[in-house]
C-alpha cells in the first residue's frame, strides 16, 4: 500500500523546476501540503483539481512524513 502511494510522487527535471509533482502532473507536492496545512478541505482541493485523486492527497501526505524522518544526530 505505501509503495503504491508513493508511485503517484513522480521527478522530472523539465517540469516544475524538478520539484516533485503527482503523477506527472504540474501539481507540486508542496502546492498540495501547503492547501492542506491552511485547513483547505480535501473535497475542496479536489474540486479545484478535476484530475487530482483522493490517494494522490494521501500519497502527498504519505511523501512528507518520509521526507521529515530525519535521523537525530547525537553531539
Amino acid at each position: 500500500m505505501e509503495s503504491e502511494l508513493l508511485k503517484r510522487i513522480t521527478y522530472n527535471p523539465g517540469q516544475c523546476g524538478g520539484k516533485p509533482c503527482i503523477r506527472g502532473m504540474r501539481i507540486r507536492v508542496t502546492d498540495i501540503l501547503e492547501m492542506l496545512a491552511l485547513n483547505v478541505e480535501k473535497s475542496e482541493i479536489l474540486a479545484d483539481f478535476p484530475d487530482l485523486e483522493a490517494e494522490d492527497i494521501q500519497a502527498c501526505l504519505l511523501f512528507a512524513a518520509k521526507r521529515s524522518n530525519i535521523p537525530k544526530i547525537i553531539a
